[in-house]
């Protein structure tokens, strides 16, 4: 019987040549193993890095499965020392019964199993199953757990990149949506070891770079100032017609100032959805941000904004942004009284209303993508760029803010980003007045007038 881990000796029937002595070619070939069966590292070949190690087991029964079996104990070792070393770990290892049992387990059964389990934000949860759902399952969900290595995720990367996507419009995804993918395969295939799988191969797979998802990036359009200023005026100009009763009760004014709200304050579309009237405090012309409607899966709810009992993020308006607040009241009041028990208040500022209400009930959440809906008609009824979203208004706010001198760490605080350089240099893209003064001061110390 062979010891684990002893060496490798022809164990099969000796056979005798017609002379009596030994057959030699025969105890050869039954002594001749393959590389990387367990026992002899093996050099793995790498594109654009230095090969590595990698190193299998012997063969051995696994528990788990009631069969003889091998694995690669790692493939990423920098030296073939590395690799032995990890070798005899591995006997130490299994003769004290300290190896787990390696199951048959599939990848898409495992990923299901870990986001069931996973206590994250009810929108996380459901970004993360929209990307295992489309990206991962279908191309190598059916793979043991145990036989996906880092060369199996960098295969699935670049695929993605460059492999058009029939739910991305038919374009491959993008890099970030690739480095989602990673971490999100990261963490599944973390949680398994070392009960299931002996190392995270994800750990040493090469995703998108911070380098190449940034060369994507494209620059967001912004409305200056005046394009603002003429978007408002239009959107709080009553249509007019006979029923028209100024806004109050006619549904032309009806997203008047929920538009209003995203163009002077450059809250995100969640936030404002979320707003409730208890929340504002009239006399510091404040308002507190404690709730956001959000977006999980084909549905949406109501939900708190912060997290782990954090205070409500706490802004600022101006009095003529009381005033849109104090008429959009008005305006709900007198829904109120017209749909008397259809309406259910949740002290929303924008809930939903009685217009075309066929099911439901009024005065709760709006559906975020209806509003996204109303928002792209409008804004091709009013020859606004094509892709301009509502979150742009966020940007076009704090751009203009900028632009204007404001002092960066009010308007970094305001729309609550972790520090003024993240802002200036996430959200000032054409700050070509302040370029132009800075060059102008720099020509005049040096006094380049003077030279021609």
């Amino acid at each position: 019987m062979v010891k684990l881990g002893a060496p490798e000796r022809c164990t099969g029937p000796v056979r005798h040549t017609p002379t009596g002595g030994p057959d030699r070619e025969h105890q050869a070939s039954v002594a001749k193993r393959g590389n990387g069966l367990g026992g002899t590292p093996v050099e793995i070949k790498r594109t654009g890095r230095p090969n590595t190690w990698g190193v299998r087991t012997p063969l051995h029964f696994n528990k788990a499965t009631g069969k003889q079996e091998r694995y690669w104990i790692g493939r990423d070792y920098k030296t073939k020392t590395a690799a032995e070393k990890a070798l005899r770990d591995w006997h130490t290892d299994h003769e004290a019964g300290k190896i787990a049992p390696r199951s048959d387990m599939k990848l898409g059964d495992w990923l299901d199993k870990w986001h069931s389990n996973l206590r994250k934000e009810g929108t996380t949860v459901a970004g993360y199953e929209t990307k295992i759902r489309l990206h991962v399952k279908p191309h190598i969900g059916h793979m043991k757990l145990s036989e996906v290595t880092d060369d199996t995720l960098d295969d699935l990367y670049r695929m993605l990149e460059t492999v058009p996507c029939p739910t991305n419009a038919g374009k491959p995804l993008g890099a970030k949506s690739v480095r989602h993918v990673h971490n999100i395969l990261s963490g599944a295939l973390g949680a398994a070891v070392p009960k299931l799988i002996p190392a995270n191969p994800a750990a040493t797979a090469n995703p998108p770079t911070g380098r190449e998802i940034r060369a994507q990036e494209r620059d967001f359009p912004t409305l200056d100032d005046d394009g603002t200023a003429r978007f408002l005026s239009s959107v709080w100009e009553p249509c007019g017609n006979r029923a028209c009763d100024g806004g109050l009760a006619h549904h032309c004014l009806r997203d008047a100032p929920l538009w209003t709200v995203y163009a002077a304050t450059g809250v995100r579309r969640s936030e404002a959805l979320g707003m409730k009237w208890s929340l504002i405090n009239w006399a510091e012309g404040s308002i507190e941000l404690g709730w956001v409607v959000v977006e999980e899966g084909n549905t949406y709810r109501l939900r708190k904004l912060t997290k782990d009992g954090d205070a409500n993020a706490l802004i600022h308006v101006d009095q003529s942004v009381m005033n849109i607040l104090k008429w959009q009241w008005e305006r709900q009041q007198a829904e109120r009284e017209r749909l008397g028990f259809a309406w259910t208040d949740h002290d929303l500022v924008f809930a939903r209303d009685g217009f075309k209400l066929y099911r439901g009930e009024a005065g709760g959440p709006q559906d975020p993508e209806k509003v996204s809906a109303r928002w792209r008609t409008l804004r091709t009824r009013l020859k606004l760029p094509e892709e301009f979203r509502i979150h742009d208004w966020r940007h076009s706010k704090v751009t203009n803010d900028l632009e204007a001198g404001e002092n960066p760490v009010e308007v970094s605080a305001n729309v609550r980003h972790h520090s003024p350089g993240y802002t200036m240099a996430r959200y000032g893209h054409s700050r070509k007045n302040g370029a132009r003064k800075l060059a102008a001061s720099g020509a005049n110390r040096l006094g380049l007038s003077s030279l021609v």
